[in-house]
């Protein structure tokens, strides 16, 4: 290992720590507001659909999050091309969650609740994509996780199990929106 190489995996043994940290923060700080919105909504009456599979998603989301951090943190790598895509692919998927937070308001949650005032949103965004929250948040911040953590092993095997609570939700919401939005 040449002297470059040295100090490139010593910056990223001190940065890995420093990402994890803020990932954590970043999903905690998510949670609460998802806790906060869902509050209220059941408290205003809203339905929870899917329940079983929204434990089993969050198992998975977590299970991913441990996993890479462990294959990080046990193998470590120099801070490369490979770190700073994941680390495009995971700001991207959190400015990406920002916007889907921003743009559903108290309708936000991690769980899939539909609330006695619900409204269809309407903004481009969803028309363009559908689910923009697991398309354009979750499954980018994924990859981008791996990524920075260099977590391949993750990413072959957690992400494709992680796609099947995934798959079940999005056809959930399909059919909660259908049946309750003619529009939808």
């Amino acid at each position: 290992m040449n002297d470059k190489e040295a100090s490139s995996l010593g910056t990223h043994k001190m940065f890995l720590p420093i990402f994890i940290a803020v990932a954590i923060a970043l999903r905690l700080y998510s949670a609460s507001i998802s806790i906060r919105h869902e509050r209220s909504l059941k408290a205003d009456g809203a339905v929870e659909h899917g329940a079983a599979n929204t434990r089993l998603l969050a198992l998975a989301h977590v299970a991913f999050y441990l996993s890479a951090f462990a294959e990080g943190l046990g193998d470590p790598h120099p801070f490369d091309a490979v770190t700073v895509a994941g680390l495009v692919f995971y700001a991207g998927a959190m400015v990406m969650l920002a916007v889907v937070v921003r743009l559903l308001g108290r309708l936000w949650t991690v769980k899939l609740l539909i609330a006695r005032d619900h409204a269809l949103v309407t903004h481009p965004l969803f028309r363009l994509v559908r689910h923009p929250n697991y398309f354009l948040n979750i499954l980018p911040e994924l990859i981008g996780l791996g990524l920075v953590c260099h977590a391949f092993y993750t990413l072959a095997i957690g992400l494709p199990l992680y796609l099947i609570p995934l798959v079940i939700r999005i056809r959930q919401e399909e059919m909660v929106m259908s049946l309750t939005f003619k529009a939808y």
